[in-house]
């Protein structure tokens, strides 16, 4: 069953903007150290951030309550598998606020998709609640 979506658009000068003028007190209060890195290591370096500003915003929103109610910027952290999908981490408040929505008896699974074509990042993340697996019966 899906909990919660959310969707964001980001503009990619935007960020280059606020990376210019507030640079590494944007970047701490924001992103993680494993985001940093991996923006930092790509030839697009505000077109990466964009696209984990804009998941971190659609991750908010899929949680139903946006940047509210106590959910800090690095709750929500993305990061990629080898392959390069992308994967959304949350802890603290995000992770409490999830664990709520979440019913007993279910985990919950966040998808998330990442997307730029100058000058707009966008993300897209769903939050889908799937059965806990139980060992049938032996016979």
């Amino acid at each position: 069953m899906i909990l919660g979506i959310g969707t964001d658009l980001a503009n990619i000068e935007r960020i280059q903007g606020v990376l210019d003028r507030f640079g590494d007190r944007f970047r701490n209060r924001v992103f993680t150290e494993v985001e940093q890195a991996k923006s930092e290591r790509r030839l697009d370096v505000a077109g990466t951030y964009a696209k984990r500003w804009a998941a971190k915003e659609a991750c908010s929103k899929a949680l139903g309550t946006g940047l509210r109610m106590g959910i800090a910027w690095k709750d929500m952290s993305v990061s990629n598998l080898r392959s390069g999908q992308p994967v959304m981490h949350v802890t603290g408040w995000a992770k409490e606020r999830l664990d709520q929505m979440t019913p007993a008896g279910h985990e919950a699974v966040i998808h998330v998709t990442l997307t730029d074509d100058h000058p707009w990042a966008h993300a897209m993340v769903l939050i889908e609640a799937l059965p806990v697996s139980r060992p049938g019966p032996e016979t």
